[in-house]
């Protein structure tokens, strides 16, 4: 993928950021707080070759200049849950303050702001909508968007559901743009300690759903499949776009295929 230019909408979380290192090191809204994505507070060497820029991505006009002359787009934003469950597991928030939040037991003020939280419909969904569009209008070849592989037990249907959506109204509506629909399960990383206990967990209902031959898979949803580390999904996505034939819905097993295809070519 050398000489290729790459945007990552998202770059600055969990999955973005691995993104952008694993495509640095195959050559090619604002900067990561690195403490919540890494071991280190301090910026990684590979992310001096990577132009950080701020933007919102339901508006448009922020960030549409920056598309031009891309070969690649990734939408890795997302929301498991519409309360802050991401400062829950990058260390920011409070476990007890975390399930406050999502039980509604929270106080006034964090009460007043939930109107303003982003919903399912908004990030799952109408934001890769909106990047999908830019990015089409730009002739980017192929545009990745972070799916999901399933729901999940107490889970709202939502948020599978508006995934689904951008998937299909992506694929529908911009046919000449080669769309890579990665289904990833849950997803874990040391700089998070509290998804390795959960990935742990997942294994064990995988480990449960394989001994009962998935009699109770459709129950179980993502709880029910292998946990994967972050860099396979990140690998997958750098492989994925560099490869002309990969397109559509790739599953957890098309994944780690992929995945290990990057890591075979860069022992090379």
């Amino acid at each position: 993928m050398s000489a290729k230019r790459l945007i990552v909408c998202g770059g600055n979380g969990f999955v973005g950021s691995r993104i952008c290192k694993y495509a640095v090191a195959r050559g090619r809204s604002g900067e990561p707080k690195w403490g919540a994505v890494g071991p280190s507070a301090t910026p990684p060497p590979w992310a001096r070759k990577v132009s950080w820029e701020r933007g919102d991505v339901l508006r448009p006009a922020s960030y549409a200049p920056l598309l031009k002359g891309a070969d690649f787009v990734v939408h890795s934003l997302g929301i498991l849950l519409e309360a802050d469950y991401k400062g829950v597991v990058s260390g920011e928030v409070s476990p007890v303050a975390g399930l406050r939040r999502l039980l509604g037991a929270a106080p006034p003020a964090a009460a007043a702001a939930a109107a303003d939280r982003p919903t399912y419909e908004s990030m799952n969904r109408d934001s890769a909508l909106a990047l999908a569009a830019e990015a089409a209008r730009e002739d980017v070849s192929a545009f990745a968007y972070i799916s999901a592989a399933s729901g999940a037990p107490g889970l709202p249907a939502r948020y599978l559901s508006t995934k689904r959506e951008a998937e299909s109204v992506i694929a529908s509506r911009f046919p000449r743009m080669r769309g890579l629909f990665l289904r990833p399960p849950f997803l874990y990383d040391s700089s998070r300690p509290v998804t390795v206990g959960m990935a742990a967990v997942t294994g064990l209902g995988a480990a449960f759903n394989g001994f009962t031959r998935g009699v109770f898979g459709g129950f179980m949803g993502a709880a029910g499949i292998k946990p994967l580390k972050v860099d396979i999904v990140a690998e997958a996505v750098v492989e994925g776009l560099g490869d002309d034939a990969v397109s559509g819905p790739l599953e957890p097993p098309e994944i780690e295929e992929l995945a290990n295809k990057y890591w075979r070519k860069s022992m090379l």
